[in-house]
This record gives C-alpha cells, structure tokens and sequence, in this order.
C-alpha cells in the first residue's frame, strides 16, 4: 500500500469515534463503487453507527446488474443525504465532481475521507486513502476494514468480491496480482458467493441488451491508423430495445475483443446531445491520460469522458489524432 501511515490512523480514529457516517460514491456506480460503499457502511452499521449512503446522480436508480448486493437499504436518495454531513466517505471517485449533486454536501463535511485507487485522484478529501496500485476501491475498503478490527462476514465479503472480480475484468486485466487472486480467496472463505456473482453481474442480460449488442456489433468501425475499433449507441437504441444505460455497461468488452485493435471505444449518446465514451487498451496506448485530457479520467488501460460535442465521429476524430500523437 501507497497510503501514508497518518492517513491511515487518522480514518480509523474519525471512523472510530463516529456516530453517524454519511457514504457516497461516485454517479452512474459501478460493481467496485457499490461494492465498496456497502461494504464498509454494512461493517460500521454492525458496529452501531447511523450509516447513510448515496450518490448524486437524477434518476437514483440502482443498476439492474448490482441488485443483489446486501446493504441497499442503507441508499437513500441524495436529497435526503445529510447536508452537513460529521464524517463523509466517498468511493471509487476520482475527483470531487464525480459525487454530482452531492458536491456541496462533501465541501461541508467535518473530515471527508476519500477512498480511491484511481492514479488521477486529485486528493480532494481531508483524509486521502488512495493507492493507485490497488486493483479496486475494494481493495483499499478490505485494508480499511482490518485495520477498523472488522471480521468479514458473507454479506461484507459480497460486496468487497463483486467491486474486485468489476474492476478486474473477472480477473483478467493486467490488475489482476497473486495479491488479487489471495484477496479473493480471503473473500470466498468468508461467504462471498463467486459462482451467483459473476451469474448475475456477466451472464444475465435482458434480452433488449443482446438486440442492441447485435446492432451496435453491425456498425462497429476501424480505424487502423490509430489501432482502433469503435461504436455507439443512441437514445433511439435504448428505448427501442427497451434498455438503459447501466444494461450496456458490458457493450465495451465485446468490442475490446477485436484482434485488429489495441484500443476500443463506444460512443453512448446521453439525453442532452453529448456522447459518453468508454475506452479500453490492451497495453498499446495510455487511455486513461487520454481521457483525463480530455476531461475525463480513469486508469491506464480502461477509462472514459464526457465530450464536449454531439457530433460522434467528430469526437472519434479527436481521439484518433490523440492517439497519433
């Protein structure tokens, strides 16, 4: 771990000592930000703190994929997220705007603990617990939680298991350590159910996810001459197949796999015009610096931004010529 030893005792002396504890992370969740947040709100639940946990995005929805996951009844929507919150924790959050609406609420934390791996953090917390080698939040949330003298049980080992076996691409990003593959052993014995995890969060679809896959698929482009391929999904997409968008989270490690590109790209249209990109390297190109140029953020080998435009292949240019330079 990378995270300073003062960091570190100064998280578990506000944890400790906390009564009420207010957990977001950041909007649009994915397994690792969920998984993280639950874990620890359920642990210090268990210890006989209020625990609150949100995140600041319109709808508050939780993903259809992650509804398994123990600990939902801690969420609560963000306009009933403490003002001025004692003791706040974010996850998974690479930067204060990522906690959308609830941007405010962290300014006016009394001691705001940031729990994060993402090499672009701009350690915006009082207390910052980020270690860019982690392979997930999880990771860090696991250490938090053995130096706060917590035992894992099922509940707490599920959240942690599905934010490690996200964010390691089912153990098969470059993440994935002997360390990694130990956490998880650590996380099976303690309960984590592996084998209903990774049925509900990879191998079930609704079947409007697989037209609009198909579709997405008969379009795919290349770009050779920035080692590329790339996709995008419009509003009409969505409602036609009758999906959202946390059902295509998966959209862009089916287009990685094309064996003429090092990068992937998939371009989803939002309500207001913009396209979301989400990216992904096989080790060729850095898009985690090219997403932060642009905006965004994310890490070596999977990241993404919001582009400034609504002309697609227009934005598809700019990261060629990014890619070329």
């Amino acid at each position: 771990m990378s995270i300073d030893a003062r960091d570190w005792k100064r998280a578990v002396e506000a944890l400790w000592d906390a009564r009420s504890i207010a957990l977001a992370c950041h909007v649009g969740p994915d397994g690792d930000a969920l998984g993280s947040m639950l874990a620890l709100g359920l642990a210090l639940r268990a210890r006989g703190a209020e625990v609150v946990a949100s995140w600041g995005s319109d709808p508050f929805e939780v993903p259809r994929q992650y509804g398994f996951l123990p600990g939902l009844d801690l969420l609560v929507p963000p306009d009933r997220f403490p003002e001025r919150p004692p003791v706040m924790a974010t996850f998974d959050a690479g930067s204060m705007d990522r906690l959308g609406s609830l941007v405010p609420n962290a300014h006016a934390a009394g001691e705001l603990i940031v729990c994060d791996h993402h090499v672009s953090n701009d350690r915006f917390g009082t207390i910052n617990l980020v270690d860019p080698e982690a392979a997930a939040s999880a990771v860090v949330v696991r250490d938090l939680l053995g130096r706060l003298d917590v035992t894992l049980d099922a509940d707490v080992a599920t959240c942690l298991y599905t934010g490690l076996v996200t964010d390691t691409g089912r153990f098969q990003y470059k993440n994935t350590t002997p360390a990694v593959h130990a956490i998880a052993a650590d996380l099976i014995a303690a309960g984590a159910p592996h084998d209903k995890i990774t049925e509900i969060v990879y191998n079930s679809h609704p079947i409007g996810y697989l037209r609009l896959a198909a579709s997405a698929l008969e379009r795919l482009e290349h770009r050779p001459d920035a080692s590329m391929v790339w996709t995008w999904v419009t509003q009409d997409d969505l409602a036609r197949n009758d999906v959202t968008m946390d059902d295509i989270e998966g959209l862009i490690d089916l287009v990685r796999t094309a064996d003429v590109a090092d990068v992937a790209a998939v371009l989803k249209e939002q309500p207001d015009g913009r396209y979301k990109v989400s990216m992904r390297s096989k080790g060729g190109s850095n898009v985690g610096a090219l997403c932060e140029s642009m905006g965004g953020g994310g890490h070596a080998l999977a990241a993404g931004f919001t582009a400034d435009g609504t002309d697609a292949r227009e934005t598809i240019d700019q990261i060629v010529e990014a890619l070329r330079s």
